[in-house]
């Protein structure tokens, strides 16, 4: 079938919308028709060349949500009609990783998604007329009217739930709900910092609050977004400046830190922050953003020797078929509040108009409606 999609043609330049050839889905795959799409970070970190691992030309898009249209050979957990959510992180349910509560690190298919690829070594997109390959990214390609995806790379979601709020369960909103309640494990009466009041950054004080936190700290430059912070549960608002962390041990109870912070900036001074400010003892320093490529994190030592502990979390931990369904649940639920979410709402076209708003930070999301 022929359908529009956005392009990345060239590292560093906008997207081209254009149309595509999408092949119908294989053995063990699916065709979605999708509905809405957020805009996220790491399609902008990928466009603009400094992600080591990217490739074009490719179909940009990963945080989408849609409804099934067809489904291959074998395919058993979902049909069509059914209201799914893509899934960047996949879970087979079979492999090492999936079969361990530690981890929701899928490794079944992460190979060949590593290069662009279906699962089978192939591609299902390619040009009108001359048949050129194009690539998936990250197993999704949800920038485009319809995608093919693994069945294993699908969440099948409550049908009343709203597409245009269930497509930021997709990556940002569960990585930060995920940081908070799977990796860090947030304890009830506990103390926690957030640093970051973007999507994953409000996500994990949401998940804070879910958890039972008794203080939580948002930091933030942006006022505007601390407001938001404070809708989805901060006890306290923090304006960060050259002094962030003197200020923060000063509030702390004997100034020894707090027992939970959360990093999601991407920025690796704002990780030492969060680690220093982790209380000593027993402090978790969680980082859930995502560095510049060739970034370190320098750590003190000393930090480490007095108890504090750094853990890293990739889609919050989240085991995508069995956890997405449940954070959508909780939303349906009056649990979390999505729309604050929600600044802008574009069209497919309008795509590279979602980077700007991103670049300039203007809002938390936009979300392309198709």
């Amino acid at each position: 079938m022929r359908m529009r999609a956005a392009v990345l043609e060239e590292f560093g330049q906008p997207l081209e919308v254009q149309e595509v050839e999408l092949a119908d889905p294989k053995p063990g795959e699916v065709l979605v028709r999708i509905v809405n799409c957020g805009v996220c970070h790491t399609d902008m970190y990928t466009a603009s060349g400094a992600d080591p691992s990217g490739y074009a030309p490719a179909v940009l898009g990963h945080e989408g949500a849609g409804v099934v249209e067809k489904v291959g050979d074998g395919v058993t957990s979902v049909q069509a009609g059914d209201h799914v959510v893509t899934l960047f992180s996949p879970q087979c349910g079979e492999c090492v990783h999936c079969v361990d509560p530690r981890t929701n690190l899928c490794m079944a298919i992460r190979a060949e998604q590593n290069l662009g690829h279906l699962p089978d070594g192939t591609v299902r997109l390619s040009r009108p007329g001359s048949g050129e390959d194009i690539r998936h990214f990250m197993g999704t390609s949800t920038f485009a009217e319809y995608t093919v995806m693994p069945e294993i790379a699908l969440a099948k979601i409550d049908p009343e739930a709203p597409l245009d709020r269930a497509c930021l369960f997709a990556c940002g909103l569960s990585t930060g709900l995920g940081a908070a309640m799977n990796t860090a494990k947030v304890t009830e009466g506990s103390t926690c910092v957030v640093f970051g009041a973007g999507m994953v950054g409000l996500g994990a004080v949401a998940g804070c609050r879910l958890s039972g936190a008794e203080r939580i700290i948002c930091v933030d430059l942006s006022d505007d977004r601390l407001a938001l912070a404070e809708g989805q549960g901060a006890t306290d608002l923090f304006k960060a400046d050259e002094n962030t962390v003197e200020r923060l041990l000063e509030m702390s109870e004997g100034g020894f830190g707090y027992d939970f912070t959360f990093e999601a900036t991407g920025l690796v001074n704002v990780m030492a922050q969060a680690v220093e400010t982790a209380r000593m003892a027993w402090g978790l320093c969680t980082i859930a953003g995502v560095a510049g490529k060739g970034e370190t994190l320098d750590v003190i030592p000393r930090w480490l020797i007095t108890g504090r502990r750094v853990a890293g979390s990739s889609f919050g931990g989240v085991k995508g078929r069995e956890g997405v369904p449940k954070l959508v649940d909780l939303y349906m639920q009056g649990e979390i509040d999505v729309d604050p979410f929600i600044s802008h709402r574009i069209t497919l076209d309008e795509v590279n108009k979602g980077f700007d708003l991103m670049h300039a930070q203007d809002g938390i999301r936009s979300v392309i409606e198709f």
